[in-house]
């Protein structure tokens, strides 16, 4: 048997008060000092552990504060990034609006053209000319003459509105500078579809030339992709009278040079297009052709068109002019009676055309 040890590890911690049982043994365990110190009947208070620190150092006291103001550069960079994203969201959002504005715009241009062909009033009767009559129809043109076509539709529009205020202020004779604001509206919206064709004349010039953009009444009395600016003269010169000896030497003088320059691009049309004809025939017409002299006629052919551009400009150039020079020859009330008179006279050509277009048809 081995000897019983010494129980230096007691089975309750010292500061635990032991039972009554064991009251005398554990007495003896406590100092005299603490049993001095203390009342018999109160027990010894737990002893705090300390708390590890993990070779932190001491503890600041700053570490029981509050939460620190943040600092102002990051706010700085937050108010910047929020600021960002805001702006972001707006063009995003503006670019969804444009997005959805070209889409209401183009289908609007496209229900305008639809509806400007079913009509037959500015463009000629184009949706009424394929078919029957062997014309081509107004869904070949190429996309710069329809956009071309849409255009001129809202010029005629505005070009009514215009002549609508041009009427009411000659009927009030209104004073002559006023009345000269509404003449020189008038001659600036002129200048706009001569500008209207000179844009389609590079990439369409046939269109112009065979005048699909106007009524069928108007394209009988075209000339190179307009009226004939001479025979306007002679129409109009009734409407304006009576004139002073000076404008009728004036009116006579720009009729003459007008005619001058009508003829010489006349002739110069004549010419290229016998020699364009003669381009085309200069080898056998037989079937197959020589596909070698086929594709040198068809280039010489080609720079030959090329030049009807520039007929059509110097026939618009013309016309211009001679709008230009009536209204610097005539006065401004004058003026003012010229231009109406001329609206008037295509406006008819126009109702014409469309009564025409609207007859009833014998079966």
């Amino acid at each position: 048997m081995r000897p019983p040890t010494l129980n230096i590890f007691p089975s309750q911690p010292m500061h635990v008060e032991p039972s009554s049982s064991n009251s005398k043994a554990s007495m003896d365990l406590v100092s005299p000092q603490t049993s001095g110190s203390k009342k018999g009947s109160e027990p010894p208070k737990a002893v705090k552990p300390r708390e590890k620190n993990h070779g932190k150092g001491p503890t600041s006291s700053s570490e029981h504060e509050g939460p620190k103001t943040p600092d102002p550069k990051i706010l700085r960079r937050l108010a910047q990034n929020r600021e960002a994203a805001r702006k972001s969201r707006l063009r995003k959002k503006a670019y969804i609006q444009q997005l959805e504005s070209s889409r209401i715009k183009l289908n609007q241009m496209e229900q305008e053209l639809h509806h400007a062909r079913n009509q037959g009033m500015f463009f000629g009767g184009g949706a009424m000319l394929g078919g029957e009559q062997g014309l081509p129809s107004m869904n070949t043109i190429s996309s710069e003459a329809a956009m071309f076509d849409v255009e001129y539709a809202r010029w005629l529009e505005e070009h009514h509105r215009l002549v609508c205020e041009l009427r009411a202020a000659v009927h009030e004779h209104i004073p002559e500078n006023e009345l000269r604001m509404f003449v020189d509206k008038f001659l600036a919206q002129y200048d706009q579809v001569a500008q209207l064709k000179s844009l389609v004349a590079k990439a369409d010039i046939f269109h112009l030339v065979s005048g699909m953009w106007v009524t069928p009444i108007e394209r009988c009395f075209m000339w190179i992709g307009g009226f004939k600016p001479s025979e306007l003269i002679k129409i109009i010169v009734s409407q304006i009278e009576p004139l002073t000896e000076q404008q009728i030497m004036g009116i006579y003088g720009l009729q003459q040079s007008t005619q001058q320059g009508e003829d010489a691009l006349s002739q110069g049309l004549e010419a290229l297009n016998q020699t364009l004809s003669e381009t085309i025939t200069s080898d056998s017409l037989s079937y197959p052709p020589n596909m070698t002299n086929y594709m040198d006629q068809m280039a010489r052919a080609m720079n030959k068109l090329s030049t009807l551009e520039s007929f059509v400009r110097e026939a618009d150039n013309l016309r211009h002019q001679t709008i230009h020079r009536l209204n610097q020859i005539l006065t401004t009330r004058q003026a003012a009676r010229c231009f109406l008179a001329m609206a008037e006279y295509f406006h008819r050509m126009r109702a014409l055309s469309s009564l025409w277009l609207a007859r009833p048809r014998q079966e």
